[in-house]
């Protein structure tokens, strides 16, 4: 079973890859919790809406640029497009790290650098994602996608605590530093990669409306707008854990940096096993996508009113298990369900709903933590979330030819692919 939880470890392009990665990705989150800590209680006394901007501006050209980085993706060399931006948000990390070592930063530095990631995150992630079909074979792309996660959420694990430890010790500047050279990381891995061994998509020709033919292939799938729809409100109102989890942190428990970093590897402990659950599976399924959402906003509902922090963070471990296996799950069915010619305007399109809501979500999240207290403000988003799986499950009843009485829904929902 191990064996078959790791196969697309076999291939020596994904190996590189995922070592890569997962370097990056430790710099990545030392960055997203270093970032909140410096808004949060240094540029601003705990001001969780400036916090929430920060947020909002580094996934806002998600929103505006998504579909134009789908196909960016689709009509070019995704290894060298990768590099570039990689390179480029690599070098925004490390022009922030430089403002905060020399005590020159200020909040309008920090909305600038996070849009400018923004950007860069807007193009790379698009043509990651559909990367990897070209790295392995069909056969182990379930798979690899379900590593990816993995790898992320590993990196998850270590990063957020190195990252309380080095701005308990050292402030926030390095931080910044060391995610902006973990870039390279991903960069070498890219160059030292066997290019007769890749599977490259055939490139899509230059031609007028093709943004638009990526919506409306989306259009014509009534099952991917189901998981659009979904994610985009899950991703808006529940998944703003760089924001709760701070705010929680100073403001439910009075806690300070490192057990804030603490707060964002137990999570991981959840988001890894759920990582690790799906590389078990051999075909995504719609059971853990609409009970995933079902799952995650009662966990989430219930992790909002945790008397004290341990019984918090110890309620993250589910939380990040249940949101792993729904993301994870509509990831996987959008990668496995689309052809390879629409595979990045796809993914883009995806990513723009499940990411580009945040500008939008985290924002609002925030007042709302201001105004009515951070556990109500969590309560809200995870109620949201609760509420639009419930509505996706009467959702796909309908769709379904044969339609099945509600009652039996969740036992038939069991079964379904």
């Amino acid at each position: 079973m191990a064996s078959q939880m790791f196969r697309a470890l076999e291939i020596p392009n994904y190996r590189n890859w995922v070592v890569g990665a997962l370097v990056s990705n430790i710099g990545t989150w030392m960055q997203r919790v270093a970032q909140d800590w410096l808004v949060l209680t240094v540029l601003t006394n705990n001001d969780g809406t400036a916090t929430g901007i920060t947020t909002g501006l580094q996934f806002l050209p998600v929103l505006l640029l998504g579909p134009y980085a789908g196909l960016i993706a689709d009509r070019f060399n995704k290894r060298r497009l990768l590099m570039f931006t990689q390179a480029f948000m690599g070098v925004c990390a490390i022009v922030l790290g430089v403002l905060v070592v020399t005590d020159t930063a200020q909040l309008w530095h920090v909305y600038i650098l996070a849009t400018l990631l923004g950007i860069g995150s807007a193009f790379d992630a698009p043509a990651r994602q559909a990367f990897v079909s070209e790295v392995v074979p069909g056969t182990y792309l379930t798979n690899a996608v379900a590593l990816n996660s993995a790898n992320f959420n590993l990196a998850r694990l270590a990063g957020p605590g190195v990252a309380g430890a080095v701005i308990a010790a050292v402030g926030t500047g390095p931080a910044f530093l060391i995610n902006g050279a973990s870039f390279l990381a991903v960069i070498l891995s890219l160059a030292l990669m066997r290019t007769e061994q890749l599977h490259p998509a055939k490139p899509v020709k230059r031609e007028r409306g093709q943004v638009r033919e990526g919506f409306r292939y989306v259009k014509s799938r009534r099952d991917l707008l189901l998981i659009f729809g979904l994610a985009f409100v899950i991703g808006t109102f529940g998944l703003n854990f760089q924001l709760t989890n701070a705010m929680m942190a100073t403001e439910a428990f009075g806690v300070g940096a490192g057990e804030f970093g603490i707060l964002g590897s137990i999570m991981a402990v959840g988001t890894f096993g759920g990582a690790l659950l799906a590389a078990r599976r051999s075909s995504p399924r719609w059971r853990y996508i609409i009970g995933g959402g079902i799952a995650f906003g009662l966990a989430a509902l219930a992790s909002a009113w945790m008397p004290n922090y341990v019984l918090f963070g110890l309620m993250l471990v589910p939380v990040g298990l249940c949101s792993l296996t729904f993301l994870n799950s509509c990831n996987t069915m959008v990668q496995t369900s689309v052809p390879a010619q629409y595979r990045a305007r796809v993914l883009a399109l995806y990513l723009m709903v499940v990411m580009g809501g945040t500008p939008i979500g985290s924002p609002l999240i925030g007042w709302l933590a201001e105004e009515l207290g951070v556990r109500v403000a969590v309560s809200i988003g995870a109620g949201l979330s609760l509420a639009a799986s419930i509505a996706a499950l009467v959702a796909w009843q309908k769709l379904r030819h044969d339609a099945v009485p509600l009652r039996a829904q969740f036992r038939e929902l069991l079964n379904l692919r």
